[in-house]
């Protein structure tokens, strides 16, 4: 006669590092209800934010150009370089990075409402809400437009965005530590 023993099956991983997606998210909140307050503090931590993002795309990029075989590798160390020097130029003056970033809002929002609608255009026979999107451009350039047209409401826009951008992406990071509480460690390890 054969046995058969059953042996129990492993359990969900229960939120395994869901406390770090937690912690950022609150930390995310956090930065967005500070930069919010739109004064002098707030332009400066938006000026390190983008030097200490500019020096960990720097780093990614040295990553990348080591584990790259291609023949692109110098390019990877080119603009790991460049990012790298972007970065540190940002932490010695944060306040002029803003006010760069800021001035820099409004053409991109210029630029992007354009492409925005000129495709919503070129694309209508194959988008059936093309004209959602065509709409969003022409706001996109009005808003550009009203931006650049004084510094003071590129540099408020350029405050909201990130703010909220930041509350955003607190809330979603809240949201998925309570949800990978549920997943079992299997799925995590994929």
């Amino acid at each position: 006669m054969t046995t058969v023993t059953a042996t129990p099956t492993r359990a969900p991983a229960e939120g395994k590092f869901s406390w770090l997606l937690l912690i950022t998210g609150i930390l995310w909140l956090f930065i967005g209800l500070f930069v919010l307050q739109a004064d002098f503090d707030s332009a400066v931590l938006i000026g390190y934010l983008v030097a200490f993002w500019l020096i960990f795309a720097g780093v990614a990029e040295f990553i990348e150009g080591v584990a790259t075989a291609s023949g692109w590798k110098w390019l990877h160390f080119v603009l790991g370089v460049l990012f790298v020097v972007g970065g540190i130029m940002a932490l010695m003056s944060p306040f002029q990075t803003f006010t760069i970033l800021a001035a820099l809002l409004g053409i991109f929002l210029i630029i992007k409402g354009s492409f925005d609608f000129v495709i919503s255009l070129a694309e209508r026979r194959t988008i059936d809400l093309w004209w959602l999107m065509m709409i969003v451009g022409i706001i996109e350039i009005l808003l550009g437009v009203w931006a650049m047209g004084y510094p003071g409401r590129s540099a408020a826009l350029l405050i909201f965005w990130i703010g909220f951008g930041a509350i955003i992406r607190g809330i979603m990071a809240i949201a998925m530590a309570f949800m990978a509480r549920h997943i079992p460690e299997e799925e995590l390890a994929v």
